[in-house]
């Protein structure tokens, strides 16, 4: 979709568009009472911001989403394809690993570890993984908000595009 369309369609398709970066009801409800946006800059600056800090309740909905990092996504819901994509360079070695990790994360946090895989490495994941397992679970929550909104800010670009980019 281009940027002038969302700006200018419904709030229900809106809606459909913005729902799959994050599923929060109150942020992509602020999210698209912000329009219209000048950039794809400003529509993933204000992703960022909208609606802060999430509740913990709106995380571990949201996290319901979001498969175990290292774990294909089942489904053929729009999540679970652009799940497929951001992990898809996981191999089997960094897999298993990143299984015992999830293992300890869960242990500790009772939630999946959530993290932007897209531009980061199996080792670069496994090393931000195992420095917040140290986190206290109020400094987690906070690292999680923060990393469901790059997620979001980076499927958002993918999903809405400029004039120009179509050309």
């Amino acid at each position: 979709m281009l940027l002038t369309e969302f700006n200018s369609c419904t709030h229900d398709v809106a809606v459909r568009v913005v729902k799959p970066a994050l599923d929060i009801p109150r942020w992509y409800d602020a999210l698209i009472a912000g329009r219209p946006y000048a950039s794809i800059a400003e529509l993933t600056e204000a992703a960022a911001q909208v609606a802060a800090p999430l509740t913990a309740a709106e995380i571990d909905g949201a996290l319901a989403h979001h498969p175990r990092i290292g774990e294909r996504a089942q489904g053929e819901s729009a999540e679970a394809a652009l799940a497929r994509k951001e992990q898809s360079g996981v191999d089997a070695a960094a897999a298993a690993a990143l299984a015992d990790g999830n293992r300890a994360y869960e242990e500790t946090f009772d939630r999946v570890f959530l993290v932007r895989a897209a531009g980061r490495s199996a080792d670069d994941i496994l090393a931000l993984l195992q420095e917040r397992l140290g986190n206290t679970a109020e400094q987690e929550l906070a690292v999680i908000d923060q990393q469901l909104r790059e997620i979001a800010a980076l499927r958002l670009a993918g999903a809405i595009e400029t004039e120009g980019a179509r050309a």
